[in-house]
């Protein structure tokens, strides 16, 4: 029995530094070579950037869309459903001020899914003028090369979306460091690892695909197959025998302060929606984070089977990989993050058994289920009672 224990640390312990000496290798080869550099044609782009309610940064995010290096020209497209929403404000504001930047704040919702986001999304489609389209949530802040990044990644005749997972910045007390550790150096390094080997998956944050992908199988509409878009539109690439790859460094989200709660809950909605859409995925999960190794690890060394030292040493070896991969992608890095990443990691197998035991969550004041027919339009009722709350939140 304590053999087979060492056994299956040694393993987690080694898949632990795999993915992290992957991901350094990733950020250490684009820094070597041009890999930013897009190797097709540039083409016109059209930016569809959905508003609800005022967030942390949100006129910071949103003026970065306005300071884009692409040569080729692009459009920005406001999606809000009330005019009334005060983000709308925050548009208009933003494009008096760059009068020579194409953009335009469109007002109003198309009902297609249960998915607010969705929904307000489909206008914004529709009036998209260019071939390629990128939908992008109003917290991400966009460098000057956020184009550039997107087109480096796509390869013809085998690309069907480039995608960006959030990374956290900006935080403003613990709960946003925390908040950190689960989208840098835990989310964001497997899905920059599962791209390496070929298996990327999108995330909504950013999404950028051609419109002609979607149009063949019936529009944006077709988002609504799942309750997430991000997921629906994983599987309709891949339905296409096409991949979904990644940025080479995703793209910050500024935090500022975070509420635990908060936080808890938009983990959760994600862990719920990562296992209903792909659930062979979200099995293993549960032994990826350092909770139950270094739980095991502690143990042995209580009972005698490892020697106090060799405990430690296999924390020590686990956490300090983490910082170091922290430190290469430039994310935040303070004296508390080690605490962050150790609490982080002993909430996650409370996440994943929550995730599995339950399938409701709140979106944008909205109580949803992940067993509703995603195709199934808002009611009246529900549209009504829905809260100005983030997006991302």
């Amino acid at each position: 029995m304590i053999g087979t224990l060492t056994t299956i640390l040694l393993l987690a312990g080694g898949a632990q530094l795999a993915g992290i000496a992957i991901a350094i290798r990733r950020a250490l080869r684009a820094e070597k070579t041009a890999e930013i550099e897009p190797t097709m044609p540039l083409p016109p782009v059209s930016i569809l950037r959905p508003l609800c309610g005022l967030e942390n940064h949100l006129e910071q995010t949103l003026r970065s869309t306005f300071l884009l290096d692409w040569p080729s020209g692009y459009e920005i497209l406001f999606c809000v459903e009330s005019d009334m929403d005060p983000a709308a404000a925050v548009a208009r504001r933003l494009i008096e001020r760059y009068p020579q930047q194409p953009a335009q704040l469109l007002v109003g919702q198309d009902p297609v899914s249960i998915n607010p986001k969705l929904n307000n999304l489909v206008k914004g489609w529709h009036a998209a003028r260019h071939g390629f389209v990128v939908m992008a949530d109003s917290n991400v802040l966009m460098p000057a090369d956020y184009l550039r990044q997107l087109f480096a990644r796509w390869q013809e005749d085998r690309t069907g979306m480039v995608c960006s997972p959030p990374v956290g910045s900006a935080p403003d007390g613990f709960a946003a460091e925390i908040e950190c550790a689960w989208l840098n150096s835990y989310q964001a390094r497997w899905q920059l690892v599962a791209d390496e080997i070929g298996l990327g998956f999108a995330q909504g944050k950013t999404m950028m695909l051609p419109r002609a992908l979607l149009d063949r199988h019936g529009g944006i509409a077709r988002l609504a197959d799942e309750v997430a878009e991000d997921a629906a539109a994983t599987k309709i690439v891949r339905g296409d025998g096409l991949s979904v790859r990644l940025v080479t460094r995703p793209f910050a989200q500024p935090l500022g302060a975070r509420e635990w709660l908060s936080v808890w809950r938009r983990q959760l909605r994600w862990a719920r929606l990562r296992r209903a859409s792909f659930p062979l995925f979200f099995l293993p999960e549960l032994f990826v984070g350092g909770a139950l190794p270094l739980i095991a690890a502690f143990l042995l060394a209580m009972t005698g089977s490892w020697p106090p030292l060799s405990a430690v040493g296999y924390a020590g070896l686990w956490y300090g990989a983490e910082l170091v991969l922290i430190a290469s992608y430039g994310w935040p890095l303070s004296w508390r993050t080690p605490a962050a990443l150790i609490l982080r990691d002993l909430a996650l197998p409370a996440l994943w058994i929550s995730a599995w035991f339950g399938n409701g969550f709140e979106w944008r004041g909205n109580r949803m289920t992940v067993r509703e027919p995603a195709n199934a339009p808002l009611s009246a009722t529900a549209a009504a009672a829905r809260q100005p709350e983030s997006l991302a939140s």
